[in-house]
């Protein structure tokens, strides 16, 4: 898609300025972005951060303090009946009939809508097909997901909301998850998805509002938001005495700024953080980097240990612009 056709592809869902807030907490502050149509659009951002909160409004399932929410043309506050028949909703926990089998509640939630999709090829494209007569309480944590999503998908939404559904999963059912959501998008849904799991954004959405304390950070794709950082490469690795015990945690915070001083003069180095116990340097040229730390760490006479190289990431993004991972968040 040219950058001329994706800016005036045709928005699915325009949310401005939304708030909400519980006491004195506030869990939405003032978050905006539109959804384009076929799109996968994340919400990404550490527990907390509004993600729920900000989904739950746009679905009419949660009332605004104030702004608002349209939804394939259909405002949340004054239009609900009509935003709920063109979208399909999973729950970050959905409570399903345990005792009932899959094909039964498959049925139950199908007399819901005038209108739904065949069930049988459903639950094929959801690989439940040799579960259909299975009790839904004999279902492992990928299946009773992949239900949520099948029962989501039966009145044949325009959009899909998808809130945190690989949390808790193994490696194994998230990749099928993620293989299910990428066959959706080819299809031509549009899908809202959110997770705090940055390599999960990263194959699956299209764009990215990256979230925290309730207010929208950053908005991009993946590779512009990772861009944003002007580093293609990290270098990590933890001070170490010499017994190779880490020191990095224990750093003073004057030693610190000098250590900061030091390592931004290095050769190729364009960026330093400390994390806890690990110190990053950002570059664009690693080897030019690489080469320049070991070379200096020696004539300091810097001793380290746990060294490894990698690609800047989303999650570097977020620890850039709130001086915090999302892993501590």
């Amino acid at each position: 898609m040219t950058l001329q056709a994706e800016h005036h592809a045709e928005k699915v869902i325009e949310v401005d300025r939304l708030m909400k807030s519980y006491g004195s907490f506030q869990a939405v502050n003032g978050v905006s972005f539109t959804v384009r149509k076929g799109e996968i659009f994340g919400l990404l951002g550490p527990n907390g951060a509004g993600k729920t909160t900000t989904m739950e409004m746009i679905e009419g399932l949660r009332k605004p303090d104030s702004g608002s929410a349209v939804v394939a043309g259909y405002d949340t506050r004054t239009q609900l009946n009509e935003v709920k028949s063109v979208i399909g909703v999973q729950l970050q926990s959905t409570s399903l009939f345990e005792l009932l089998k899959v094909k039964e509640i498959m049925r139950m939630y199908a007399s819901f809508f005038k209108h739904t999709l065949p069930i049988e090829p459903l639950l094929e494209r959801m690989i439940l097909t040799e579960k259909s007569n299975s009790r839904i309480k004999n279902l492992s944590g990928g299946q009773k997901q992949r239900l949520a999503i099948a029962l989501a998908l039966l009145n044949d939404p325009q959009v899909i909301f998808l809130d945190e559904p690989t949390t808790g999963l193994d490696p194994q059912a998230r990749r099928t998850l993620w293989d299910i959501v990428l066959g959706l998008k080819e299809q031509g849904r549009t899908i809202v998805l959110s997770t705090h799991y940055m390599d999960e954004a990263h194959v699956l959405c299209d764009r990215i509002c990256l979230m925290d304390q309730g207010q929208v950070i950053a908005l991009d794709t993946p590779a512009a938001l990772v861009r944003s950082l002007q580093s293609e490469s990290a270098i990590e690795f933890r001070l170490a005495d010499e017994n190779g015990f880490a020191l990095t945690a224990a750093i003073e915070d004057a030693d610190k700024q000098q250590l900061s001083a030091w390592l931004s003069g290095v050769s190729g180095v364009k960026q330093v953080d400390f994390r806890k116990d690990t110190i990053v340097l950002y570059t664009d040229n690693l080897q030019e980097a690489l080469i320049g730390f070991i070379r200096e760490s020696s004539e300091r006479k810097l001793s380290f240990s746990d060294l490894q190289t990698r690609t800047s990431s989303l999650e570097d993004v977020f620890i850039h612009m709130t001086g915090r991972s999302l892993r501590e968040a």
